[in-house]
């Protein structure tokens, strides 16, 4: 019986790498051509792509800062640290929250700063219980950016609140 089904996958192997089908693996590319003159080289960096595959523009952050931080964390990984940052905004339905550097992600006086940003949507309502307007956020700091690193201190609009290390 083993002889019978390796003779037919042999035999149908061999006839779908004769024939030209969609089923033949060898078939599912087709042969090369030559590319429209104009169209950059991908992998060559500075050139223009005004093809399929060109890039977006860059879309500008247009978040502002949270109001108040509620907390900060750090915790080991094995890039670095995490930190998450809990912060509550003035309206509710705030969205795309991160944490920017400060000076480029460079220390100053072994104190790493970031700045708590978030959307605020148009029209959005304010007030009502903290809770429902809580956002988080983490950001992972590499082993090389905790270099000469102490303290980790996430400012909001009102206030700012720090970790150590121990």
């Amino acid at each position: 019986m083993m002889r019978i089904v390796l003779s037919l996958l042999l035999i149908s192997t061999l006839a779908l790498t004769a024939c030209q089908s969609r089923w033949n693996p060898v078939n599912w590319f087709g042969a090369d051509e030559p590319a429209p003159e104009g169209t950059a080289n991908p992998l060559l960096p500075g050139q223009e792509d005004t093809g399929v595959f060109a890039k977006r523009p860059v879309a500008v952050y247009s978040g502002i800062p949270i109001q108040t931080v509620k907390s900060v964390t750090v915790q080991k990984v094995p890039e670095g640290a995490l930190v998450t940052a809990v912060g509550v905004p003035r309206v509710h339905g705030v969205f795309a929250v991160k944490l920017k550097p400060r000076n480029g992600g460079v220390p100053e006086n072994g104190v790493l700063t970031y700045d708590l940003l978030g959307v605020h949507p148009a029209g959005a309502p304010y007030g009502g219980p903290e809770r429902s307007r809580e956002v988080t956020v983490g950001h992972v700091v590499t082993t090389q950016q905790l270099k000469g690193v102490h303290t980790i201190r996430v400012a909001g609009q009102q206030n700012a609140r720090q970790a150590r290390r121990r």
